[in-house]
């Protein structure tokens, strides 16, 4: 096997300037990175340099201990993409707080998706799933995780939701939302009529009244629309939507937002 030759450059400082943007990871997470993310981990890595990635790297930052095992993915980079090394002490000074990893890199985020064109193009058959109101990056991610494993074509994001590109909630998700096609910002009301208006039935999962998931006959297209743990979907959506409940054991209502959508996505997607 010919031995890959990758050209990287060492860092000793942690005040260097060509890497402020991987600086303070945590406080920049909370401000935006207008257009940007951070990626994190061998993983999530390996999902952005792949062919599967809507997402393009801007640069890389390693502990220089895991360069020699990451070369076949680094490998994919565009030759612009710059690759900057440092021991570990100096990655974790750059990032602010222990990077066990020792992995990170700057992401450039996808065009917006033009929504009536995306949904035209849809097959017969698709799932998509809406998000209203989802805050925490775990369940996002989770959402995102299951959406991608269980053959959802796409995510809509209201604003009310966190950002799918925030650090961990990419973590969570496996790198899932670097490959899934996602139109955010979108609200409720206008995921539900431009959907419709392709052809599909919006199906609202809610612990109230309604027929159970089990009884329910897929659709050839459907829009999954989960809301927030707590508050739920807007009265206003459930008014438009099919009512659909995961039934439960007597006693409880409730699974986490991200469970109820790997519950129901297997069964739209595997009848």
């Amino acid at each position: 096997m010919t031995p890959i030759s990758l050209t990287s450059v060492s860092l000793t400082s942690v005040d260097d300037p060509r890497i402020a943007a991987f600086r303070d990871v945590r406080e920049r997470d909370l401000t935006g990175r207008e257009g940007l993310f951070i990626a994190e981990g061998e993983v999530v890595l390996n999902v952005l340099t792949s062919a599967w990635s809507r997402c393009r790297a801007r640069a890389v930052l390693l502990a220089d201990k895991r360069l020699p095992k990451l070369e076949p993915v680094l490998a994919r980079l565009d030759a612009d993409v710059p690759i900057y090394t440092a021991p570990q002490e100096v990655v974790d000074g750059i990032a602010g707080f222990h990077l066990h990893r020792g992995i990170l890199a700057l992401g450039e985020k996808p065009e917006p998706l033009d929504l009536d064109a995306f949904l035209a193009g849809r097959p017969e058959r698709s799932v998509l799933v809406g998000t209203v109101g989802i805050g925490n990056a775990d369940n996002m991610g989770g959402i995102f995780r299951n959406a991608a494993a269980l053959g959802a074509c796409g995510v809509l994001v209201d604003p009310a939701c966190c950002d799918p590109f925030y650090r961990k909630a990419i973590r969570v998700s496996v790198g899932a939302v670097l490959r899934t096609p996602i139109a955010s910002d979108v609200s409720a009301t206008v995921m539900v009529e431009r959907a419709e208006a392709h052809g599909y039935v919006p199906l609202a999962l809610t612990p109230g009244e309604g027929p159970d998931l089990t009884d329910l006959e897929p659709p050839q297209r459907a829009l999954v629309l989960l809301g927030s743990e707590g508050p739920g979907l807007p009265r206003e959506v459930l008014a438009r939507a099919r009512p659909v409940r995961i039934p439960m054991a007597s006693g409880f209502d409730s699974l986490n937002v991200a469970a109820t959508s790997a519950i129901v996505l297997h069964h739209l997607t595997r009848r």
